[in-house]
């Protein structure tokens, strides 16, 4: 019980906000340029607890933020500093800023009042993309951090909330990465010790006052 308090303390809606990381139909859509990753999203339901959460949060009164990583045709100002980088411009399916790769997947209900960070660069959904001053002029103290992936840009917006001065909160069965283990170890071994690491249930149990997820 102390710990459903404490967690609804830091969820208190008016201070917080829900992040889906890279939750677009490139990434984890049925056409995606990652398709295991896009299977790892889907096959146990991570990505129908996301699109809850991101139901709920709204409800709520939360702030709903959508971080969408793009480039341009031309790709200017993209990155290219990391193999990862290079090895996406290769990529059968590009994330190209006006075509559907790089709209939210249909999955998850975008909100007259949600908010669509798009970024050109680097890795983070936080740093460099005008996020922050967003969420402070919001009020936001705490950010739910949910989506894609494990690997990378789940950990980076992590890192970057707890430097900025947030708390962050990961319900981990509302985020994905590939392989199955590694992802868990970065959970265990590395989220555990500077976020919040809970389930969707209890997330939404905070703000429907019910203990099931729906």
């Amino acid at each position: 019980m102390a710990e459903r308090e404490c967690l609804a303390g830091l969820l208190e809606p008016a201070h917080t906000a829900l992040l889906t990381v890279e939750c677009q139909r490139g990434v984890v859509g049925p056409g995606s340029a990652l398709p295991h990753l896009a299977v790892a999203v889907r096959a146990d339901g991570t990505l129908s607890r996301i699109a809850a959460l991101v139901a709920a949060a709204r409800s709520a009164g939360a702030t709903v933020v959508h971080a969408i990583a793009e480039r341009r045709p031309d790709g200017r100002g993209a990155s290219r500093n990391a193999r990862l980088f290079r090895t996406a411009e290769r990529l059968p399916v590009q994330q190209l800023t006006g075509t559907p790769a790089a709209e939210v997947t249909d999955e998850i209900a975008v909100g007259a009042s949600d908010l669509v960070v798009r970024r050109l660069h680097g890795l983070s959904p936080l740093a460099g993309t005008g996020l922050d001053a967003l969420l402070r002029n919001l009020g936001v103290r705490t950010v739910v951090v949910t989506g894609v992936s494990l690997n990378i840009a789940v950990p980076n917006a992590v890192f970057d909330a707890v430097n900025l001065g947030y708390t962050a909160v990961v319900p981990a069965d509302a985020v994905a990465g590939v392989p199955a283990d590694y992802a868990a170890a970065v959970l265990r071994h590395t989220l555990d010790l500077v976020a919040t690491v809970t389930t969707a249930e209890a997330v939404l149990a905070s703000w429907q006052g019910s203990d099931q997820l729906h």
